[in-house]
């Protein structure tokens, strides 16, 4: 029985993906719940297991298609024995006739509209009158996208991706340094990143102020205590879910920080979704510890520890980084002396944690030598004074160099 291979819900505002790796390849035996296609959204990268197993059939989205939530993927033969694969063409075979321009004639272009569409085109293309043959298709064996359908419709003869790059066309290179260079395509994560920050920075006023924290009573804490938390709590005891503590309570006496804008309304969180910006090879995810105001520390460290080793082995899923209200990013672990970090939208506020150093630092006249780290605080300038920013980092340092102030809420 053939078993159709769909696209899977891909989490909250999430509507499509991009075909990334196909992991078995047609006529390929697959199990059960085993991965045969992996996904790349603009949040993450996920895999899609075989509902049943089988062989796989024919592949209907090649890879780099832009595929909607439910659209087919391929076609799994349930039960059947792996196909022979196809003898190799030989040396001397008549190569493939070359994909048609978009200047090609509408018989060229027939053959596309003679292949199903998927329900995203064909709404489309009902709903704005269109004629299949007209488009050039660019999935599969000349199938029609969603992509191709829009840039259609915007007179474009590329997809929107290649069109915002030929915006800036390249300085042509020299023969000699192009014959070192490699071409290789961004990540759907890796542009939605650029656009997204991008974005931020057109959208938001954004500013960023900056302080320091002498480190001392929170690292002396963490080593006084860290065996007996270890052992009580079985999850190590960071310095992230300290700060996470007290962005939480600075939020609670600043909530503009905590707030962001729709339209020319101003929305009010009274909850704590705390993003951790956490870097994988793929890119930086925002995981979001979810009412981590109603969290003690033990949890806070655990949930951390759990979206760090996930993140590392691409188990991060889109919920896992859904409805984040404040994000806080630690440059420190990678070294970072100071830096100025990016709003995260719609957020409104970005804490910026980074590298711990021993500088010397004037304490009751006296010249000592303390651990200090630089904090910076970026914020969007619309709903966030430059008072309420200030104090609210102000606050930030006051929590963390004395910590017993994060155990009285004080």
């Amino acid at each position: 029985m053939a078993i159709e291979i769909t696209v899977p819900t891909l989490g909250e505002s999430v509507a499509d993906a991009t075909v990334a790796r196909w992991i078995k390849k047609t006529g390929d035996a697959v199990a059960a719940d085993e991965p045969v296609v992996e996904l790349e959204t603009d949040k993450v990268t996920l895999e899609v297991p075989a509902p049943a197993a089988g062989t796989l059939g024919e592949i209907i989205a090649a890879e780099g298609a832009n595929v909607e939530v439910g659209a087919s993927l391929a076609i799994l033969n349930e039960g059947a024995a792996p196909a022979t694969p196809a003898p190799e063409a030989a040396p001397d075979a008549a190569p493939a006739a070359p994909a048609p321009t978009a200047s090609a004639p509408a018989a060229i272009l027939a053959t596309a509209s003679d292949l199903p569409l998927s329900p995203a085109v064909r709404r489309l293309v009902e709903e704005n009158n269109l004629n299949p043959a007209a488009i050039r298709g660019t999935g599969v064996d000349g199938r029609l996208t969603k992509a191709d359908v829009l840039a259609h419709m915007k007179g474009a003869s590329a997809t929107p991706a290649a069109t915002a790059a030929s915006a800036a066309p390249r300085q042509t290179p020299r023969p000699e340094d192009a014959a070192r260079e490699e071409r290789v395509p961004m990540s759907k994560l890796r542009q939605v990143i650029a656009t997204r920050l991008k974005t931020a920075q057109n959208t938001a006023a954004m500013l960023t102020t900056f302080n320091e924290v002498d480190m001392s009573a929170l690292m002396t804490m963490r080593a006084d205590y860290r065996q007996e938390f270890e052992a009580a709590y079985g999850t190590r005891l960071g310095f992230m879910g300290m700060f996470v503590l007290a962005s939480i309570q600075a939020l609670q006496d600043f909530p503009a920080v905590n707030a962001e804008i729709d339209g020319t309304d101003i929305i009010y969180k009274n909850y704590y979704n705390i993003g951790v910006a956490v870097g994988t090879p793929q890119g930086l995810v925002v995981p979001v510890v979810r009412d981590a105001g109603a969290m003690n520390l033990a949890a806070i460290e655990s949930q951390i520890a759990d979206f760090g080793d996930r993140a590392r082995n691409g188990k991060i899923t889109p919920d896992d980084m859904a409805g984040g209200t404040f994000t806080i990013s630690n440059g420190g672990v990678y070294g970072s002396l100071m830096s100025t970090p990016i709003l995260n939208p719609p957020q409104s506020g970005i804490l910026g944690m980074h590298k711990i150093e021993k500088r010397p630092v004037v304490i009751d006249d006296q010249v000592v030598i303390r651990p200090m780290m630089y904090l910076a605080l970026s914020y969007d300038h619309r709903i966030i004074d430059g008072r309420e920013a200030v104090s609210f980092l102000a606050r930030i340092k006051e929590l963390v160099e004395d910590p017993r102030r994060l155990v009285l809420g004080v």
